[in-house]
């Protein structure tokens, strides 16, 4: 049976077997808080870690105290304020003893802060959801360079070395000569038994000296030479990218305020973040329209305020265009597409058909997010009502409606999450 010893120091003097136990105890209550963080922090900062705050109740642990009556000894120390015979008074709060102060008054006990590294967060974040149809992930021909691992070597570097390796050619090693040494030994022996019963000294004393010579050198075989040493070899090796295109494509007419922008930046930003955890690349291009359709920077596409109507197929014919141009091969192709719902004439029912014919075959998935005011009736729009009829009949295509912030996240995990897939 091999032991292994993991001697590796923990980051910044943190245990971090303590931390990942703790995490795996009390992982509902983490993701509960990570899931109100969400909706209580700004949009730059998602994607860093954070202190998530864990009720107290929920990590108690049981513990004994003292009950009231019978006879305890104690030993104290001297002081100033007590003598022999005085009676020392019982603490308020009960037998049990600590804990936090009362009831009004004094500082009640907070709840316990657990800090997350932003990986942590990300995992919590994204732990139960999963990308559709990933089965048919598509390679790209770029490659980047990944070192692998292949075998062995007598060279190397200190840190490179495999130690059990290393230990299982020291043992083959004296194994294998010791038990030469051995034999050879055991034959002198023989011979030297039979010099001894014949008289024979002066052969008796050669062989005498020929096995203490075989006994030393047995002795003075080394625990590890320089033939052991073993290092582990890695080569660099050209790896195909998995590569995704994200196209947002939103629609800025006058009948979206900032507000509804806000939500679409929201549920973009959660995508994104998705994808960069199942892509080593991805790539955002974004996509406003009104009338007609632009293809813009992040800070544009965002902020920059333009007026005019709303033609959604505008924008498809435009994200149909860019796929063909440039990521029509080895790429993952990834759609968001945020709306009010409105629309001029015929434009739904067209859009819908070239979506349905056009984009959604060269989609893994696409996604249609509604943005309804507050307090306006929640009425299906044309758009809406297309779009339900696509929805029934493709498995990589869905839509939501969303009308605050603390919609967004729910929305966005009913979209992903692995039951569904």
């Amino acid at each position: 049976m091999t032991h292994l010893i993991d001697r590796r120091e923990n980051p910044r003097g943190k245990s971090a077997v303590n931390r990942a136990r703790f995490m795996r105890r009390y992982k509902s209550q983490i993701s509960a808080a990570v899931k109100k963080m969400v909706g209580e922090r700004r949009l730059a900062d998602m994607e860093r870690g954070g202190e998530v705050h864990v009720p107290k109740k929920d990590i108690s642990e049981p513990a004994f105290g003292f009950g009231r009556g019978g006879d305890r000894e104690f030993v104290l120390p001297g002081n100033r304020e007590f003598v022999v015979g005085d009676r020392i008074p019982r603490g308020e709060g009960g037998g049990a003893g600590g804990g936090g102060a009362q009831s009004g008054h004094g500082e009640g006990e907070d709840a316990f802060v657990f800090s997350l590294s932003r990986e942590e967060f990300m995992q919590v974040f994204f732990d139960d959801l999963e990308l559709p149809n990933l089965a048919r992930t598509t390679l790209g021909r770029a490659e980047r360079p990944t070192p692998v691992r292949a075998g062995y070597t007598t060279t190397g570097a200190p840190a490179n070395l495999a130690v059990i390796r290393t230990l299982s050619q020291s043992l083959a090693r004296r194994i294998a000569l010791r038990s030469g040494i051995a034999a050879e030994a055991r034959s002198l022996e023989r011979e030297f038994a039979l010099a001894v019963a014949t008289g024979q000294q002066k052969d008796a004393y050669a062989l005498y000296l020929e096995i203490d010579r075989l006994v030393r050198r047995r002795a003075a075989l080394p625990f590890i030479d320089d033939l052991d040493l073993r290092y582990r070899n890695r080569v660099v090796r050209p790896e195909p990218i998995a590569r995704a295109a994200m196209f947002c494509l939103m629609d800025v007419s006058a009948s979206m305020d900032e507000e509804k922008k806000d939500l679409a930046k929201r549920f973009f930003t959660l995508l994104y973040l998705f994808l960069t955890r199942k892509y080593k690349e991805v790539e955002l291009i974004f996509i406003r329209h009104t009338d007609d359709a632009q293809e813009v920077d992040e800070e544009t596409f965002f902020h920059s305020p333009r007026t005019g109507g709303t033609i959604v197929m505008s924008a498809l014919e435009l994200a149909a265009d860019i796929f063909r141009d440039r990521y029509a091969d080895g790429w993952n192709i990834y759609a968001a597409q945020a709306s009010d719902g409105d629309a001029f004439g015929a434009d739904s029912a067209r859009s819908a058909r070239f979506l349905r014919e056009q984009l959604l075959p060269a989609t893994r998935y696409y996604t249609y997010l509604e943005l309804n005011s507050p307090n306006a009736p929640e009425r299906p729009s044309a758009l809406w009502m297309e779009y339900q009829v696509i929805a029934a009949g493709a498995r990589n295509f869905a839509m939501r409606r969303a009308s605050q912030r603390d919609e967004i996240y729910p929305v966005f995990h009913e979209l992903f999450r692995k039951e569904s897939q």
